[in-house]
């Protein structure tokens, strides 16, 4: 299917603005059939509204004159079959258009979010997941005003205006011409309008997602706000937020409203001006009642479609404002459209190459210098410093969630930088100091890697984690529900799914961060068995305060304000009593 990024069009700010044009290329011709079938339906509705209005002349001037019941009964079952026709004629484009239109958004929400979960990590790390929920779910909906009801209407509506304007104009030149006066000024204030709503609806769309995104940080940390009595100043700034989404929709409102009131009045004068043209026309015998009902009637007919066109053109105006705010998301670049990522890994080994890498989230501000380490296959390392030394950092570079600013990463000799990351990410597993769950079960928690994984593959699992330790005294097992993000289970527990979920995952390289921070002492006796076997002929990086647990590294790598000061195994490192020393020694009197 095709999507808001096939072409997309610059404003003069640089900036992406879907226009009607970038709609009908990437949403409306794609479906040309159904919308063609659409003002098919549309125009058959419209031509049998035209039914009545032209059947009042012959009942006023014919029908009731001649007392003609005959031609009475008659002119009953056209009315009757063009009212039946107008009502079949609607039914049909609800269900052709408006189901369509929601299957479009639930396509466009589907594609938007594969876009999000395509970009990479520092995207996540600058946006609220609260805005992203909102741009995902509702900056989508006013596309069923492009494909559903609304541009069909706005078509039809301008096929009913014009047809009734000729047979207007055949009736009675001036009295057609009269009611141009008044519709050319609405034409022209709904005109202005709709160029300044544009921007508040899309100013409205920002909003909506930033307060969606405060909104979800609280109910995340709700335990914080309680536990600092802060309850006040999070429903401040939450009556803040919703405050500057009633100023928006305050002047959307306004713009609104006086769209409406001028096509109140204007109309009502043209209505006003045709009644006495109209009756003066009608003392001078020059048009019978019958010509004057039908023209009225006809003019209605006219009128109601300019009329709803302006409400149809607040829709689309709303709707082309979340697609330009979607189309800005869908013209990010991802992770993998790095021109350079052309490698596609097979089978690896797992040796990993640090060469001269540094880094730096901040221009300026370096946070790894020169980082240069071997990290061959089935080897464990084990990076160790103070807070804040960049041993996350050189984890999340090892990841692929963070790419060097200079100097080159491998894996088995090829350049990491080049490397489809989908091809290496497959043969990586994780386990993080805050370890993420999903609200499920616990079963539904460890299969996440491989959904499609044995029952024996999973017990493996559970038992090598020792999960099973605290499931077997739960009813329900391995299908307790643990609540969102886990907040059922202890920090141990959390943390021996995650693990058991690595050791599922089966990868060949392992990256651990603090995975046994949250343990206790007997929690952390076990899990050290557990991560012997997750370890074993896997190449391993793994950050670690406790430094008991890291005695049998290959190699233990001591970071200090992003550069290695000391390099070697647990032992060597003693001997030379330098900063590892210290820490070690610092740590065995605690």
């Amino acid at each position: 299917m095709q999507h808001l990024k096939d072409k997309p069009e610059k404003s003069n700010n640089k900036k992406s603005k879907v226009t009607l044009r970038t709609a009908f290329k990437t949403i409306i011709w794609p479906r040309r059939k159904l919308v063609f079938l659409g003002l098919i339906l549309i125009v058959i509705r419209s031509l049998a509204g035209f039914v009545l209005p032209l059947e009042s002349k012959v009942l006023l001037d014919e029908v009731v004159p001649n007392k003609d019941y005959t031609q009475l009964y008659s002119l009953i079952g056209i009315v009757i079959g063009a009212i039946s026709i107008q009502a079949i004629t609607s039914f049909l484009l609800t269900k052709v258009l408006s189901i369509q239109a929601q299957y479009l958004i639930s396509e466009l929400r589907a594609q938007v979010q594969r876009k999000v979960l395509s970009l990479p990590i520092s995207f996540f790390d600058n946006t609220k997941s609260g805005a992203l929920v909102s741009r995902i779910m509702s900056d989508v909906e006013g596309v069923r005003n492009l494909i559903g009801t609304g541009l069909v209407q706005l078509v039809g509506g301008s096929f009913t205006a014009i047809v009734t304007l000729v047979i207007l104009l055949r009736m009675n030149v001036w009295m057609t011409l009269f009611t141009f006066i008044p519709l050319s000024i609405f034409a022209f204030i709904a005109l202005r309008a709709f160029k300044y709503i544009r921007p508040i609806f899309r100013a409205r769309g920002k909003i909506n997602a930033e307060v969606k995104g405060r909104l979800n940080e609280t109910l995340a940390g709700v335990r914080v706000i309680k536990a600092f009595n802060a309850e006040e100043q999070e429903n401040k700034v939450f009556e803040k937020g919703v405050d500057n989404i009633f100023q928006n929709v305050k002047k959307s409102l306004t713009a609104t409203a006086i769209m409406t009131s001028s096509s109140t009045f204007l109309i009502g004068l043209a209505t006003t001006g045709i009644m006495g043209i109209g009756g003066h026309y009608m003392i001078q015998g020059e048009i019978t009642p019958g010509d004057f009902l039908q023209f009225t009637f006809l003019l209605a007919f006219m009128v109601a479609p300019i009329v709803q066109m302006s409400n149809i053109g607040s829709q689309l105006t709303e709707a082309l404002a979340g697609l330009d705010r979607t189309e800005e998301l869908m013209n990010l670049a991802t992770e993998d459209e790095q021109v350079d990522r052309t490698i596609q890994l097979e089978n690896i080994n797992g040796d990993i190459k640090f060469k001269n890498v540094s880094f730096a989230y901040e221009d300026g501000k370096p946070v790894l210098h020169n980082i240069d380490f071997d990290a061959p296959s089935g080897s464990v390392i084990a990076l160790v410093g103070s807070s804040g030394s960049g041993k996350s950092t050189i984890a999340g570079l090892s990841a692929t969630f963070l790419n060097p600013e200079s100097g080159m990463i491998t894996i088995d000799g090829q350049d990491l930088s080049k490397v489809k990351l989908s091809s290496f990410r497959k043969n990586l597993g994780v386990v993080l100091q805050d370890e993420f769950l999903f609200e499920g079960t616990i079963r539904e928690n460890i299969m996440f890697p491989r959904p499609n994984a044995t029952d024996a593959q999973l017990q493996n699992a559970v038992k090598a984690a020792y999960v099973d330790e605290f499931t077997n005294r739960f009813d329900d097992g391995l299908e307790t529900l643990i609540g969102e993000r886990g907040v059922k289970l202890s920090g141990g527990q959390r943390q021996r799914i995650a693990i058991a979920r690595a050791i599922l995952a089966d990868p060949k390289i392992i990256i651990l961060d603090e995975a046994t921070s949250n343990l206790d002492t007997e929690s952390e006796g076990l899990i050290q068995k557990s991560l012997s076997e997750l370890t074993n002929n896997r190449t391993t990086i793994v950050i670690a305060h406790r430094l008991s647990t890291i005695k049998k590294a290959n190699q233990i790598l001591v970071i200090e304000a992003g550069r290695i000061v000391e390099r070697g195994t647990h032992d060597e490192l003693l001997k030379t009593k330098g900063r590892y020393y210290d820490l070690y020694t610092f740590q065995a009197k605690i």
